[in-house]
């Protein structure tokens, strides 16, 4: 078979084999990620079967998944909803980067990775799924929940934490010398505050000139928009997924709902693809190595997300129940664990986080919605219980 013909039908199969998972996770209720992971790890190097995907063309891919996660993550919010996000949840939003980046660093340098991959590491454990957690919130209906608001607003205080996350660890990925690294990181935080600045003072206006009421012309312009400001953040040295975000930040208003509608279904597609070229960059022989670090790692950063969520809802004066149902929530990891890993190609001492990374979001992606799930059942047949007895004559 002609290899252009094989690559075809090869990449039809991998993006049919989605869609058929994506329907089975939303009948048994979980997120579609780890079932993605698994296709990749399948269809890749030392996976059942390989397919002949040129490494090129799975670069390209990962690549636009991220410019659209990122993306669409900024289109979620304006730049004035991030900073009242923050004014409000920063304490939590603090312990939660405490107690959960540490983890993974910590980790990382017993196992003499080095503090540059350790800093990897602890980015892949602290940031929670965004994309898990509400559909989490949705399927059981806690959507409506006096403690919800609070767990979004420490996914939102996590997300703006990752737009200065990023390009830290960009510019630690490039290596060189120290100074070098911190002029990098120093130009990459300058750029982004800048941008925010910007989008917080006139990101209406800027939603004004980019909104067109034909939706082709809007959908092309905030496409190539992104592409083009991500390929200008890459030339100096900022990752293409913050100029992404920094794009979604600065609309606002009618622009941005429009292009929320308009490149969920594109986000979507390529959020999976990108999960399945991780996967399929991952040989599933390297994670049985590190599989136990991974348990140990998903036992104790769940640990710390439960703490997080309840000691967020404490401050917001809300019960036990509460408390628990944002921990439980806050578990699962997903996208930005796997992009953060996918960032650390080529950096020294980071040969098995790809491996590590791809076992600890497939644990509790899974764990997460079922320990939720599981908790949730219970209170139901505990309130039921209480009901009976206080009926009872």
């Amino acid at each position: 078979m002609d290899h252009r013909v094989a690559l075809l039908v090869e990449l039809g199969a991998v993006i049919l084999s989605l869609g058929i998972l994506a329907r089975l996770a939303s009948r048994i209720g979980i997120s579609p990620i780890p079932l993605y992971l698994l296709v990749g790890l399948a269809f890749g190097d030392g996976g059942l079967v390989p397919i002949i995907t040129s490494e090129e063309f799975i670069e390209v891919g990962a690549e636009l998944g991220v410019i659209f996660l990122l993306l669409m993550l900024g289109l979620e919010y304006s730049a004035r909803e991030l900073v009242s996000s923050m004014r409000t949840v920063a304490p939590a939003g603090l312990v939660d980067l405490v107690l959960n980046f540490t983890p993974g660093f910590v980790v990382g340098m017993i196992l003499g990775w080095g503090p540059a991959a350790s800093m990897f590491l602890g980015g892949v454990t602290y940031i929670s799924s965004s994309g898990a957690v509400a559909k989490l919130l949705n399927d059981l209906g806690w959507t409506g929940n006096r403690e919800t608001p609070v767990v979004l607003a420490i996914l939102v205080f996590e997300d703006l934490a990752m737009a200065f996350l990023l390009p830290v660890l960009g510019a630690i990925a490039l290596g060189g010398t120290m100074s070098a690294a911190a002029a990098a990181i120093a130009l990459a935080i300058g750029v982004l505050i800048v941008a925010l600045y910007v989008a917080y003072r006139h990101g209406d206006r800027i939603g004004a000139l980019v909104f067109h009421r034909s939706d082709e012309v809007s959908l092309l312009t905030i496409f190539g928009l992104a592409l083009v400001v991500a390929g200008l953040a890459e030339s100096i040295n900022i990752s293409a997924a913050v100029g992404a975000f920094l794009v979604g930040i600065s609309l606002s208003g009618e622009a941005a709902s429009r292009a929320h509608t308009l490149l969920s279904p594109f986000r979507d597609l390529f959020a999976a693809v990108f999960f399945v070229f991780f996967g399929l960059s991952t040989n599933p022989a390297d994670m049985l190595g590190v599989l136990g670090v991974a348990v140990i790692l998903g036992l104790v950063t769940a640990g710390t997300k439960m703490v997080t969520g309840w000691y967020a809802v404490k401050r917001s004066g809300m019960g036990r129940a509460g408390r628990r149902r944002a921990g439980l929530a806050l578990i699962a990891r997903g996208e930005f664990s796997i992009i953060i890993a996918g960032l650390a190609v080529g950096v020294v001492g980071a040969e098995d986080l790809p491996a590590l990374a791809a076992a600890y979001v497939l644990i509790l992606a899974v764990a997460g919605p079922i320990a939720a799930k599981f908790a949730d059942t219970a209170s139901t047949r505990d309130s039921g219980a209480v009901e009976i007895i206080r009926g009872t004559p």
